[in-house]
């Protein structure tokens, strides 16, 4: 009897002295992808195969030296965008109008008519561009397209940019504008919204208003966030090159965000918001496509919200990179994506 015993005992340790081996994970498995062509869909209307097909950003691993070669940049991508927008305004029938609050740039964003259910109802929007594009008037193209299909009141925040603002100072504008705004309308009959960068502030903001006690927003709307400047998403890699717009990570548009962060730690949730508590967060509809370099991104703060218990609606549109939800207002993919933002607004905004 004690020799099997001590034969038991001779097994069990060997067992156990080998279960570190056995739960050691294997290391990832890279798969190597053909290089193929890559069609735009057919699943798509004829104005997005068109977007979907386009070109490579002209600009997407243009690195400007020196800070002033990136001001160029930036300008004349700014100024190209700018040059559309009366037809946009027109089309949509939006007027834009300039304004201060507190010391903080805005525009403000109205269609020519507000519905009377809209008429208490006031939207804040942050403007995208890697934060540091789209200063001045040519960040209000997103609030021109939520005016138009949605037809609300809309303070776009004019926040300051690097190279010469790095962080904290878009979201500190963006917080004072709220401060602001939420003396304007009941913060139940307000939200945020806004896509890329504008969609990862939209985040940082009400984390921010959380964490210094200021009343949040009835609902919010960030689009294709960058929520994670870490680049430790799935759709970094397998939609590189896929993406038309930002491309790859690591290229121009996470260079600029750099000049944002100014070597501040990118797991700070108020630059990457997917690092923060979500728990509280108002209702959030979250904007991606299949082709979006950020699909990742917005997954990741979509299934956290849902963790936390948050009211969270995810959509995802066929064949898309990055936002090109507005890049052609006669695409019904567009009218689709606001109309079904300003829906969610309407359920879960007073009136």
């Amino acid at each position: 009897m004690r020799l099997l015993t001590r034969a038991f005992g001779l097994a069990v340790g060997s067992a156990l002295a080998a279960l570190p081996a056995l739960a050691q994970a294997p290391p990832p498995v890279e798969r190597e992808v053909p290089a193929r062509a890559l069609p735009a869909p057919y699943t798509v209307s004829p104005q997005l195969q068109k977007i979907i097909g386009a070109p490579l950003s002209p600009v997407w691993n243009v690195i400007p030296p020196t800070n002033d070669e990136w001001k160029k940049q930036i300008k004349g991508i700014e100024d190209a965008l700018v040059k559309t927008l009366p037809g946009l305004r027109e089309q949509l029938g939006v007027n834009v109008e300039p304004t201060t609050i507190d010391g903080v740039k805005a525009y403000i964003v109205a269609p020519e008519t507000i519905p009377p259910e809209n008429r208490n109802r006031l939207l804040v929007h942050v403007h995208g561009g890697c934060y540091a594009s789209f200063a001045g008037e040519s960040g209000t193209a997103e609030a021109i397209y939520m005016a138009g299909f949605g037809k609300f009141k809309i303070i776009s925040v004019d926040y300051r940019t690097p190279p010469d603002h790095p962080y904290p100072a878009a979201l500190d504008d963006a917080m004072t504008v709220w401060k602001a705004a939420v003396k304007m309308a009941d913060p139940k009959n307000m939200a945020i919204f806004g896509s890329s960068a504008g969609g990862a502030l939209t985040l940082s903001m009400v984390l921010r208003a959380k964490q210094d006690g200021l009343p949040l927003p009835a609902a919010i709307a960030p689009g294709t966030p960058m929520s994670d400047l870490t680049g430790s998403g799935d759709s970094f890699r397998a939609n590189a090159m896929v993406d038309n717009v930002l491309v790859a990570y690591g290229a121009n548009c996470d260079k600029r965000a750099a000049l944002y962060a100014d070597g501040h730690d990118l797991k700070d949730p108020m630059l990457s918001p997917l690092f923060g508590d979500m728990h509280g967060f108002p209702p959030t509809i979250l904007t991606s496509g299949t082709r979006d370099l950020l699909l990742s991104n917005t997954v990741r703060v979509h299934r956290k919200l849902r963790q936390a218990g948050v009211d969270a609606v995810l959509q995802v549109y066929e064949g898309q990179a990055h936002a090109h939800y507005y890049r052609d207002v006669t695409a019904p993919e567009t009218k689709e994506a606001f109309a079904e933002i300003a829906q969610f607004f309407d359920k879960h905004l007073g009136k």
